[in-house]
């Protein structure tokens, strides 16, 4: 197959808001592209909007009427002539049928074809092309569950239990419920196929083993039209809340050289099986030395900037470079992580009971100093609207190691405020304060163990 002739975007849309869109505008601004910002009538403050070359509104507020309008996005992007289209994370990012669309309208998505964001974006599919590819997995039903109560009932009791029932639609913590022992197991069953076809459009759910004390650990992959991909090393991705991240390290503390190997080339294989292309990352369940594939995101992943910091790779210039056809210049060896970096997500909510806190900014003072990042959209006297996702911002360290990593954050977010709203910063000065975070020895519980009330 002929390499595809490399192409340079001159305009590109971007079909997101806030600390993501502004991310793109910068890369795009190092590559020399022009950008279109698309926004709802509640971003019209946003800071991102003031660096775009053009902007568009898109609709009024609610999402479905504006960064998940395909119609409306497609207007815009007519409208002002750009080469591509964007989606950043979350919103249409992976949606199939949006990337289809993109492509029949004459513009170019930045992210894998529609194929494998199908493949990807279903569970029971995804679970089966990783298997095929030798990537390690969860034991489970091996495909949905039919409704053969007896065959559903010898199928746990043959992978075990504790179990959790999982929607093949699901995702970012939605669509899961565990199951303890068999007298549980078809309600629990019947009431997540309910949710799930409610939530998602489909009722369709598969068993899996339940780890009980696992780590969650993501690693990033990035592949070229021309076939070549590259791992760039794991993230530890375990204090969440919700099924939700709340902060993220790079490199994953714990792990041996062999491991960090193995999995990498293990990753790679699978993407060159899939035909992947762009960034990605497969994150993994990690219990007693064993990982356990979970899914792909297709997308850019909010935690992007700690790779980012380690490696020294740009990984959204990175994403563009490669959407217009030009190759990977880099080699493994080029990219051996440097120190370790912590991310956290800030977010206008109760520190305690995590309820959502728009309003307006009425005093921002933003942390600096050698090795801090600040990314986000956020200026005084902005007001969060109550209709999207409650991240606001995002607040990365850099150390030699993790210690130091984790005392500048600690610094950091001593350093930073954010006046007129509730946020999670207390929550994230405890986590970082307790022996067990600092020292990476967490499972994917131990934020709702430890910490939230009644606990």
């Amino acid at each position: 197959m002929p390499h595809p002739t490399p192409r340079r975007f001159n305009k590109l849309l971007i079909a997101n808001r806030g600390e993501i869109a502004l991310r793109i505008i910068r890369a795009c601004r190092q590559l020399g592209i022009k950008t279109v910002a698309v926004y709802s009538s509640a971003d019209k403050q946003s800071g991102h909007l003031t660096l775009a070359d053009e902007t568009v509104c898109i609709g009024p507020a609610p999402a479905k009427e504006s960064y998940l309008n395909i119609a409306a996005i497609l207007a815009a992007a007519d409208l002002t002539q750009v080469d591509a289209i964007h989606p950043g994370y979350g919103f249409l990012s992976e949606n199939a049928d949006f990337a289809e669309q993109v492509i029949q309208s004459g513009f170019h998505f930045i992210g894998p074809k529609a194929d494998t964001i199908r493949l990807m974006g279903d569970k029971v599919s995804a679970i089966a092309a990783m298997k095929a590819a030798g990537v390690p997995t969860v034991p489970g039903s091996d495909g949905l569950l039919d409704h053969d109560e007896a065959r559903t009932k010898q199928i746990a009791a043959e992978i075990g239990y504790p179990l959790i029932i999982k929607a093949t639609a699901g995702g970012g913590g939605k669509g899961m419920r565990i199951v303890e022992d068999e007298a549980q197991l078809l309600a629990t069953i019947t009431l997540t196929r309910r949710e799930a076809e409610a939530a998602f459009g489909n009722s369709g759910v598969y068993l899996e083993k339940y780890l009980t004390r696992p780590r969650h650990i993501e690693v990033q992959v990035v592949c070229d039209q021309q076939g070549n991909c590259l791992s760039l090393g794991e993230r530890d991705c375990s204090l969440q809340r919700a099924q939700q991240k709340v902060i993220e390290a790079a490199p994953a503390p714990g792990l041996t050289p062999e491991q960090r190997q193995q999995i990498g080339q293990s990753c790679i294989k699978a993407c060159q099986a899939i035909g992947y292309l762009g960034v990605g990352t497969l994150e993994f369940l990690y219990q007693d030395g064993e990982f356990y594939f979970m899914e792909m995101n297709t997308r850019i992943q909010v935690e992007h900037t700690i790779t980012e910091m380690v490696t020294g790779v740009d990984l959204l210039a990175l994403q563009l470079t490669i959407a217009q056809g030009e190759p990977l210049e880099l080699s493994e060896a080029q990219v051996t992580p440097k120190g370790h970096a912590i991310e956290c997500r800030i977010n206008a909510e109760h520190p305690r009971t995590f309820t959502p806190s728009p309003g307006q900014i009425t005093q921002l003072q933003v942390p600096g100093g050698l090795g801090v990042r600040w990314e986000s959209h956020l200026t005084h006297g902005y007001d969060i609207p109550p209709y999207y996702d409650a991240m606001i911002a995002k607040l990365i360290t850099w150390g030699d190691d993790r210690t130091q990593a984790i005392a500048r954050m600690r610094t950091a977010l001593d350093e930073l405020i954010i006046s007129g709203i509730d946020t999670n910063v207390p929550l994230l000065k405890a986590l970082l304060a307790d022996p067990k975070v600092q020292q990476g020895e967490t499972s994917i519980h131990y934020l709702e163990d430890t910490f939230l009330p009644g606990k």
